[in-house]
């Protein structure tokens, strides 16, 4: 077989394929939304875990969060993480006084009970997330200040009714209006905005900035049945391994966890959150990726159907072409060109359609950056190539089979 005999074939195939156009379509509507849905659920999840690492990102690559249940995504807590003693500000004092390589520590306590509302005036917002902290935390890099101030740590001690608002919050309350030095009344509390925040550089897709920030005393003192809290730890840059291990040693020695027991703590970092991050993705992945082999399936099930009733229609032409000398391997290479280039059309559509699905979602989804990435592209044309190849052995081989004279007198 010379490359002259697989450019005749492919020329033959697609004359074939123009002569039945609907049957064609009809044909490879399996293998077109197989390809897409591939192409389509690779822009999606390219795009999503470029928006999610970056947001874990964000919190610094060399910031620990410690917290009863492990920081970003993770099953639910178990029966004995729930059970698990609060982190508590004396941990995070003795970690601020301990921790050689920690660079910065502040506690973080926050009010999450859902029906947190801000009001000015006659402006409402609900849904706020309400956090306590400390001067420390607005040098960790979680705060970017749009105007106005962060707190201070004398502001912190006095617990002063003092409030730093996000920027979706801000935007909803003070419209047209410089909320420096306005009151915010959250939950009937009374609080004087002294600055407000940007939108974190990386965010959720759609996700508002709802942040209230308040003194971390005063917030304890206005919520005292509310005890849960973090540990936003900064180590010294290149040092976070150090700092992870001495913020652990310092934990377990505070909390008395006995030398063979396992931490009844975690400690979070923007690496591994991301790494737990894209295990979920994975299996995402692979799910879509099984559910879309269905329609592959069902579209080379198709083409084999259509390419088994082709050779029946086309007996009379495969005798005529083996009494002239066509060989086994030549009517075999017929059909399995037709096949592939068949599916392989349906797989260009495929790609098109998923880049539809792409663009949609961007529209929908401003803030999600889709993009078809080149391996979705290429792994949905090679599946819709080796699609055809597979189902269209079988029909090749019983084309290939036929004997010369019964086909010649085939009506």
């Amino acid at each position: 077989m010379n490359w002259l005999a697989f450019a005749n074939a492919v020329a033959l195939a697609i004359s074939t394929i123009r002569a039945h156009k609907m049957r064609a379509v009809l044909t490879v509507l399996g293998v077109v939304m197989g390809t897409g849905t591939i192409i389509g659920v690779g822009a999606i999840l390219t795009g999503f875990d470029s928006s999610i690492t970056a947001v874990l990102n964000s919190f610094g690559p060399n910031s620990i969060i410690v917290f009863k249940f492990p920081a970003g995504f993770h099953a639910p807590p178990t029966a004995e993480e729930r059970t698990r003693k609060d982190i508590t500000y004396s941990e995070a004092v003795d970690i601020r006084n301990k921790c050689e390589v920690c660079d910065e520590v502040s506690p973080l306590l926050f009010v999450d009970n859902g029906l947190l509302s801000a009001k000015y005036k006659g402006n409402d917002i609900y849904g706020i997330d309400l956090m306590g902290v400390e001067e420390a935390y607005g040098r960790e890099g979680q705060v970017d200040i749009h105007s106005g101030r962060f707190l201070t740590d004398e502001e912190n001690r006095q617990r002063a009714a003092v409030a730093v608002l996000g920027a979706d919050v801000a935007k909803s309350l003070y419209a047209n209006v410089d909320p420096i030095g306005k009151p915010v009344t959250v939950n009937g509390h009374e609080y004087e905005v002294i600055g407000t925040m940007n939108r974190p550089a990386a965010s959720f897709f759609g996700q508002d900035d709802m942040r209230v920030l308040l003194p971390y005393w005063t917030l304890q003192k206005n919520y005292p049945a509310f005890k849960d809290m973090a540990i936003v730890a900064n180590a010294v840059d290149g040092q976070l391994p150090r700092a992870l291990d001495e913020v652990r040693t310092i934990l377990r020695i505070d909390r008395r966890v006995p030398l063979k027991k396992p931490d009844d703590f975690a400690l979070s970092t923007a690496e591994q959150m991301v790494s737990d991050f894209r295990e979920i993705t994975s299996m995402v992945a692979i799910v879509m990726v099984a559910l879309s082999s269905v329609g592959l399936l069902v579209g080379g099930i198709g083409v084999m159907n259509i390419m088994l009733v082709s050779v029946t229609e086309r007996t009379k032409e495969i005798g005529v072409r083996k009494a002239i000398g066509a060989k086994k391997s030549d009517i075999i290479l017929q059909f399995l060109s037709e096949a592939v280039v068949l599916t392989g059309m349906g797989g260009i559509a495929g790609i098109i359609f998923g880049w539809l699905i792409a663009v949609i979602s961007r529209l929908i989804f401003p803030s999600l950056p889709t993009t078809v990435p080149l391996w979705a592209a290429a792994l949905g044309l090679f599946v819709s190539a080796g699609t055809g190849l597979f189902f269209g052995i079988w029909p090749a081989s019983k084309a290939a089979r036929l004997d010369p004279v019964e086909a010649l007198r085939y009506e």
